[in-house]
């Protein structure tokens, strides 16, 4: 069979992005942090900006994972996004998910001729002879990834040219909240347990528990500011109104976060997800709230904590108790 002629210019793309290869390096780099996957979704959406802006159409756009062993579901985040998912069941001697990456690239460029540019959001040195074949079919590949996790070999191959730094894909303020944590936690090994709650505290959708006699304090909110923009103050009264109305059956002082953000969802429809996000993480840098982990029967979940000490908190729940 003739080969079909590469195009003349890298228009469109094929992005391949090797998810459980982000996913965990930014659960053991920075100490299991809360909310992993908004961070993987946010460098996934500045990844496919920062491509368009080199004047490349990403037509295809996979994510490889065995998304039942991650702690939450990224699944709907990623198809609002126009990112289809590859679930693959991993196994204890290969990652399932590098092999189908490989195959579905192959795939692409034996398909689609119109695709000149394939991008890797991965590290691995195992993508070696992936990145050697397509560069032997004349295809442009640009690897994105996180320095510390990208092998030396592949960055070899591939030229400082072509690598894009995964830092630099994720806004300032989320990567400065996550060095802090690493500069602040211990490692994984030493790390405590996290501390679960009172038993007169109930989070939304999760079994209240007691807490250890030796529980950690817990962290403590950012500095207060003021709150500004309109639809950081709804979403504020939103999220006080949830509270009040869950504490007419019963004390709770913790909204369970996935099921916030659905309510989220109707309340602000005109709004992408990520910028509904956006609103969360507006509202923790002004110290409005805090995002806690805890332990849960299956697996870990997150919860909203309000500041009481925040003047907006304070107004809102004043109003509302009213």
């Amino acid at each position: 069979m003739a080969n079909r002629a590469a195009p003349e210019g890298p228009s469109y793309a094929a992005v391949f992005v090797d998810f459980e290869n982000v996913y965990y390096f930014l659960k053991n780099h920075f100490h299991d942090p809360p909310d992993l996957n908004d961070y993987v979704l946010a460098l996934v959406r500045k990844l496919r900006e920062d491509l368009a802006t080199r004047g490349l159409d990403c037509l295809v756009l996979n994510a490889y994972a065995d998304f039942e062993r991650l702690a939450t579901a990224p699944q709907g985040g990623l198809y609002l996004m126009g990112v289809s998912t590859r679930n693959v069941l991993g196994t204890h001697h290969k990652n399932a998910a590098d092999m189908q990456l490989c195959i579905d690239a192959m795939e692409v460029l034996y398909t689609r001729p119109d695709i000149g540019t394939f991008v890797l959001v991965a590290g691995d040195r195992d993508y070696i002879p992936l990145l050697q074949h397509l560069r032997r079919q004349a295809r442009q590949v640009l690897v994105a990834g996180f320095r510390e996790a990208t092998s030396g070999d592949l960055l070899q191959n591939l030229g400082p040219q072509h690598f894009l730094d995964a830092r630099e894909l994720l806004p300032p303020a989320t990567l400065a909240l996550l060095e802090a944590r690493r500069r602040g936690r211990p490692a994984p090994e030493a790390a405590a347990p996290a501390p679960a709650r009172a038993a007169g505290a109930a989070a939304v959708g999760a079994p209240a528990a007691p807490a250890p006699a030796d529980a950690e304090a817990a962290p403590a909110f950012d500095p207060v500011r003021p709150l500004t923009g309109p639809d950081e103050l709804r979403c504020l009264a939103f999220m006080v109104a949830e509270l009040l109305r869950l504490s007419q059956h019963r004390p709770v002082n913790e909204l369970w976060l996935t099921p916030f953000l659905r309510r989220l969802t109707d309340e602000f429809p005109a709004l992408p997800e990520y910028e509904r996000r956006d609103l969360l993480n507006g509202l923790r840098t002004a110290g409005a709230l805090r995002i806690e982990k805890r332990e849960g029967e299956q697996h870990p979940f997150s919860v909203i904590v309000l500041n009481p000490e925040h003047p907006d908190v304070r107004a809102l729940a004043a109003a509302g108790a009213a």
